[in-house]
């Protein structure tokens, strides 16, 4: 008998569910010959990646309504757009049902600034209707959150979707902004158009196109969390704004992905140039004395005459009247000698110009100059300061 309810109930669901699928205005679009340039299938199988874009009357579920569902998706080696359009306000429940019922599929949620606006509206919205739904099963991956930060590089002077769109040369056929849309849709409800209706789908169709277009971005994600490797790394010389010549250190770089578009960066003195799979990082090396402080410096004395420290261990051999107990800004042994700078120890040991100079350094030794291994993480530790991670 139990068997026998549950069937039933299945039966009305599946009957409810296709009724609401005959009665909503659901919009379906093949990408014709629209390709990535970018390596997605390495975050997941293409088929199980889906992106995500809602529209709404405004910021917090309890006050707007959800009026659009957009995804994108990957079936059959071809690029497809979804949307699920509630032609009522009293039709988005059932806008999140059809969608939830697609994703049930996938294992991915790719988004672009979802994890700040799309799932939490979404989830006020399961609790309003009590649906048994959430994104804990999927694994997610916000464009936003994975591309701002190295908005340095792109000289963006935001990280907008339509910011980034235009840094890739994307063009658009909306005109409009997601604030403009909503007086389009209230009107829309109270008095339907087509026109009215394909504003409001192209808006979101143009969105999802355009977050399947910025996928390439990632490659700056991965730039600075992948393997950079120093192909080849040499000094040179140049003559700076006060025709004096300086040296710097130039290391033709590899990146483990591909640039969508060339980059361009001066930072911290150093220079960084990036185009498809290669770059070049330009550093300064300083020719100059500098300062290694010794941390015990209890056991040590400062001779003022020599202006070095020395350990106590030896000191029988300075007379008393020549040595002063040495303190932690006495504490040093001067060298002149090649330097590399470093804003934090990265590298061992360092040195200073003074005990409360901010900046570090380590020393170029012909020993370093041919450790390959250590210029490429000194490489990814240079952009990852030029960024201000």
């Amino acid at each position: 008998m139990q068997t026998a309810q549950k069937c039933v109930m299945i039966l009305e669901i599946q009957i409810s569910y296709e009724r609401m699928l005959m009665q909503m205005r659901i919009e379906k679009k093949k990408l014709e010959n629209f390709i990535i340039e970018y390596p997605l299938e390495k975050i997941a199988p293409l088929e199980e990646i889906l992106f995500l874009d809602i529209e709404t009357t405004g910021f917090t579920a309890k006050n707007s309504s959800l009026y659009l569902i957009g995804a994108a998706y990957y079936k059959e080696e071809s690029w497809y757009i979804r949307q699920w359009f509630a032609d009522r306000y009293d039709e988005e429940r059932d806008v999140l049902e059809a969608f939830f019922a697609f994703a049930a599929s996938y294992t991915h949620l790719i988004h672009f600034n979802g994890n700040n606006f799309d799932l939490p509206y979404l989830m006020q919205k399961f609790e309003q209707y009590e649906l048994p739904y959430d994104f804990e099963r999927f694994q997610g991956i916000d464009l936003y959150r994975r591309i701002s930060p190295y908005k340095f590089f792109l000289n963006t002077p935001n990280c907008k979707q339509k910011t980034l769109e235009a840094f890739l040369g994307i063009t658009r056929q909306d005109k409009y902004h997601g604030g403009q849309l909503i007086n389009i849709y209230h009107a829309y409800v109270r008095n339907s158009t087509e026109f009215q209706y394909r504003l409001l789908i192209l808006h979101n169709s143009d969105d999802m196109k355009g977050m399947l277009q910025l996928i390439p971005l990632l490659a700056y994600y991965d730039l600075f969390n992948g393997k950079i490797r120093a192909k080849k790394v040499q000094a040179a010389s140049y003559q700076d704004g006060d025709g004096r010549t300086r040296n710097m250190l130039l290391m033709k770089l590899l990146f483990p992905c591909t640039l969508p578009r060339p980059v361009f960066a001066l930072s911290n003195g150093c220079c960084f140039s990036g185009e498809g799979q290669e770059g070049t990082l330009k550093v300064p090396i300083y020719e100059e004395e500098l300062k290694y402080f010794y941390s015990n410096y209890r056991d040590y004395y400062y001779l003022p005459a020599e202006d070095t420290a020395i350990h106590k261990s030896v000191s029988s051999f300075v007379d008393r009247s020549y040595r002063v107990q040495a303190s932690a800004a006495t504490c040093y042994t001067r060298k002149y000698s090649s330097y590399l700078p470093q804003w934090d120890v990265q590298i061992t040991p360092f040195f200073k110009r003074d005990y409360k100079s901010p900046e570090l350094f380590f020393e170029l030794t012909e020993e370093r100059k041919q450790d390959r291994e250590l210029f490429s993480e000194y490489a990814e530790y240079i952009l990852h300061k030029m960024a201000g991670l």
